[in-house]
């Protein structure tokens, strides 16, 4: 038994090593969105599908209404079936701002099958984008409030760099006990899933986009197929960023001033955000979800375990070193939103609320009740 538990210890030990050092440096959190950058002034299409989004459609149109880009710029709003009202807020921020020739708010049709909600509504946004004929596509969502030099900063990064896709993951929301216990944790589990610096690097083949915000070259967005290329994904940004980075290049950020007026208020929204879509990135198998349970594991339940419950010096010392690495790594992150310091500490329990998660994610698809969003049940088995 102690030589089981002195492995373990030595196992989750390692395993934190090579996250730190050889993991593309994921942990070192750096905002993308800091200091002014000139851009040329490149003609641009938003598309924003939304979807019963009245409480936040407004701020979003309306920060994009306020950007300081020297370019065109031109919104269309996708209103998928809604019934709260979102399209009329969308086209009176628009008269607000004195831009109602700018903002084009559409209906999205009846949703065919063999597409997800959010793809058909930026099917439909994008259609009508491309008769604009613009250099750049901006795919947002309708709960993203952008700062004022966003397109800007996401112009001259894609321009400067030969990029053909640069996204920001966004500031989420976070100002609640379950959201400063959960958020920064999502943030710190999506990069180590895809660290930046490989998303950047054509030598790697991981490649990754975070939905809210995409500064796409409309060239390559007709390249790979458009929305039809993608149409059954859930996990749709990521998957668009795999096509375009098989013929292109692809960048991800992380934006400190742009952010997502969304609040999650308690843990349920969060547990059925990762519940939406993480069986899914694990391809649907129960096979990698257990591989994926056992490393997660491994990783952040076994160190605290062995320290408060092996009662083996050797043990207690490799755990303690496998703890105090994973939240000496949490900690840049928890620094960013603002968080308490101590929370690092608490990364094993919240990892195990995430696994849980996870979980519950395969069983909604076994129940065919998967990719559940806003009355919508996207994914089925077989």
């Amino acid at each position: 038994m102690e030589l089981a538990l002195i492995g373990a210890g030595a196992i989750a030990a390692a395993l934190w090593f090579y996250l730190i050092a050889f993991r593309g440096a994921f942990w070192r959190v750096e905002p993308a969105d800091r200091g002014a950058a000139a851009a040329p002034p490149r003609a641009i299409v938003a598309v924003i599908p939304a979807r019963d989004e009245a409480d936040v459609i407004g701020a979003a149109v309306g920060s994009l209404l306020a950007q300081d880009y020297q370019g065109r710029l031109d919104i269309v709003v996708v209103d998928d079936h809604s019934s709260d009202g979102t399209a009329a807020i969308a086209r009176a921020a628009a008269t607000a701002a004195g831009a109602g020739d700018r903002v084009k708010v559409i209906a999205a049709p009846p949703m065919p099958r063999g597409w997800t909600g959010k793809l058909w509504a930026m099917r439909q946004g994008t259609a009508l984008a491309a008769e604009l004929r613009p250099d750049y596509l901006l795919l947002t969502d309708a709960d993203i409030v952008h700062a004022a030099d966003n397109l800007r900063c996401l112009v001259a990064r894609a321009e400067s760099g030969g990029y053909d896709l640069v996204s920001l993951m966004v500031r989420l929301h976070c100002r609640g006990f379950w959201e400063r216990l959960l958020v920064p944790a999502f943030v710190f589990f999506f990069f180590k899933l895809y660290p930046p610096r490989w998303v950047a690097d054509s030598a790697h083949r991981i490649a990754a986009a975070a939905g809210g915000c995409m500064l796409l070259r409309s060239a390559t967005f007709a390249r790979v197929g458009g929305v039809e290329s993608i149409r059954g994904e859930i996990i749709d940004d990521c998957a668009l960023a795999r096509r375009v980075k098989a013929v292109g290049r692809v960048w991800l950020g992380l934006a400190e001033a742009t952010r997502s007026v969304r609040p999650y208020g308690s843990w349920r929204p969060l547990w059925d955000m990762i519940a939406r879509c993480a069986f899914a990135q694990l391809r649907y198998s129960p096979a990698l979800l257990a591989a994926m349970l056992l490393m997660m594991a491994l990783i952040y339940l076994a160190p605290p375990l062995l320290v408060l419950a092996s009662g083996r010096p050797p043990a207690m010392l490799l755990g303690g070193l496998a703890w105090l690495a994973m939240a000496g790594a949490f900690l840049p992150i928890l620094r960013l939103y603002r968080c308490p310091p101590a929370v690092a500490l608490l990364l094993p329990a919240i990892a195990a609320f995430y696994m849980a998660a996870t979980l519950g994610s395969a069983v909604q698809f076994w129940r065919r009740r998967g990719g559940a969003w806003k009355g919508r049940f996207q994914a089925a088995p077989g």
